[in-house]
């Protein structure tokens, strides 16, 4: 026992010696350093501050934030997604925690005599495409946004895909290409074409048209989009860090597999209207497919031209659907100036796209899809009462999925597996049980969705409209969004 002692004591004091030289050595190397001043003036004391930053984000998450108050999205809704993919319904006690003052929160108008259950309808199909050589028609009003693999996992997008599959909704790829992993649940999937063409490009970078051909010769493909810019930057290509590129992943983008992947901030080929429908057109008759482009709007007046523009071609060059990114939306790596002041956010953006597309006449030939931070049922609601044929989301699925918005995204070091491609932390995400969260994920949206529209007196979501919405003004009195925004069709 003594000898026991003897040499615990022994290991203390060395460590505490060892302990005693760290210090020494840290202060040497603090008051020689010039290029921080805190380090400089209080030697080893000043490297807290950079330890404390670094957990901060962590601590106020947990412990710090009320429910409503974080971002990019609070906890709050965070939870709504995690408790929906769990299959555990979203019955509350109590009353709301949402604060409904702000300027612009919409407040849905309930009618006198609800919808009975018995007369409740399921939303109907959209055909996207009639005029292609597969047209589309899309069972869910709700879908998957574009994330692309590399930037996610590879369990994560099988998660992904088995998930979809089994809600009976669209999965996008985003603009890093087809991979086996999109297509294994065997769902409907929208191939997004980026700038930098990955996964049909040459060595160019151009269009390789006998690689589009083959992607499109997948039953399973349905859409093309045509990335025109991302929400959290706009006029800006595609960031995937070297780090991030797995052999499997260069192969599937077709690029190198050392260097970082930016992709070009726009199209080479495009540079006016003329130009994208000529391209539009191209994708089409190669592929066979609806093809539809995704934008971030910065005023009214591009959309504007465009639409005249088609309408002066002739309605059948238009994009078979244009889906609008809010301002506000996500992505892995960004610049800041960009994913903070650069685009409008959607509540703004898709009211005046809904109303520039009946101006010009062409509600029936181009369908709208809404995207940027929707990920709750007052959300979803609100974009179809306002005119969107379609909602996406992304960041929603991330979080059914198991994301904690450690906001590790760029970094490769996500600890929940979502988003990095190292091993040992893939581990964690297992696919087969994830699926099944993204299914119920979907499934709790459609139907908290159609409890809304009940609440307004209609049998489906899709039977929403402007009237049904009242949006608090700035005088704290609320008014409705059709007195707002008139409702373009019945203008018409």
């Amino acid at each position: 026992m003594t000898h026991i002692l003897e040499t615990l004591a022994l290991v203390f004091i060395w460590c505490l010696g060892l302990g005693v030289v760290a210090i020494a050595v840290m202060f040497v190397i603090d008051v020689s350093q010039t290029s921080d001043a805190v380090r400089r003036n209080y030697p080893v004391i000043g490297r807290f501050r950079h330890l404390f930053g670094r957990l901060g984000e962590f601590f106020r998450q947990y412990f710090f934030a009320m429910d409503r108050e974080e971002m990019p999205f609070n906890r709050a809704q965070r939870d709504w997604v995690k408790r929906a993919a769990a299959g555990q319904g979203n019955v509350r006690p109590f009353g709301s925690t949402k604060n409904l003052q702000p300027v612009g929160t919409p407040i849905f108008v309930n009618a006198a005599w609800p919808t009975l259950g018995e007369d409740a309808a399921e939303a109907a199909p959209l055909v996207i495409g009639p005029g292609a050589r597969r047209p589309y028609a899309a069972p869910s009003f709700f879908n998957m946004s574009s994330m692309s693999y590399g930037s996610l996992s590879k369990p994560a997008v099988r998660a992904l895909s088995l998930g979809t599959a089994r809600a009976g909704c669209w999965m996008s790829t985003g603009e890093g290409g087809l991979a086996p992993a999109h297509l294994e649940g065997g769902g409907d999937i929208v191939f997004q074409l980026g700038t930098a063409k990955y996964g049909a490009r040459r060595p160019d970078g151009r269009l390789d048209e006998d690689k589009l051909r083959a992607i499109a010769a997948h039953d399973q493909v349905r859409m093309i989009e045509l990335k025109l810019a991302q929400g959290a930057k706009p006029g800006k290509g595609g960031i995937l860090p070297a780090g991030k590129i797995t052999a499997e992943i260069a192969a599937i983008r077709g690029i190198p597999e050392d260097e970082d992947s930016i992709s070009p901030n726009r199209h080479p080929e495009i540079a006016n209207d003329d130009e994208l429908l000529d391209f539009i057109d191209r994708l089409r008759r190669v592929s066979g497919l609806p093809v539809g482009i995704k934008t971030v709007l910065g005023d009214d007046d591009w959309l504007d031209g465009f639409f005249a523009r088609v309408c002066e071609r002739g309605k059948a060059c238009a994009p078979d659907f244009i889906t609008i990114d809010g301002g506000d939306g996500g992505t892995g790596a960004a610049p800041m100036p960009l994913m903070d002041n650069v685009g409008m956010v959607i509540h703004e953006a898709l009211p005046l796209a809904v109303d520039l597309r009946a101006r010009h006449g062409l509600e029936e030939r181009i369908r709208l899809v809404v995207s940027g931070k929707l990920v709750t049922p007052s959300d979803t609601a609100w974009a179809l009462a306002t005119g969107a044929d379609f909602v996406n989301a992304a960041r929603g699925f991330m979080f059914a999925i198991g994301c904690i918005q450690a906001m590790k995204c760029h970094t490769n070091n996500c600890p929940t597996g979502v988003t990095t491609h190292k091993k040992r932390l893939q581990r964690g995400l297992v696919p087969e049980d994830k699926a099944d969260k993204v299914a119920n994920f979907v499934g709790q949206m459609r139907e908290e969705v159609g409890i809304i529209a009940h609440s307004c007196g209609v049998a489906s979501p899709r039977d929403l409209q402007r009237c049904h919405v009242r949006l608090v003004c700035p005088d704290g009195r609320t008014r409705r969004m059709d007195e707002m925004h008139p409702d373009p069709v019945r203008q018409t």
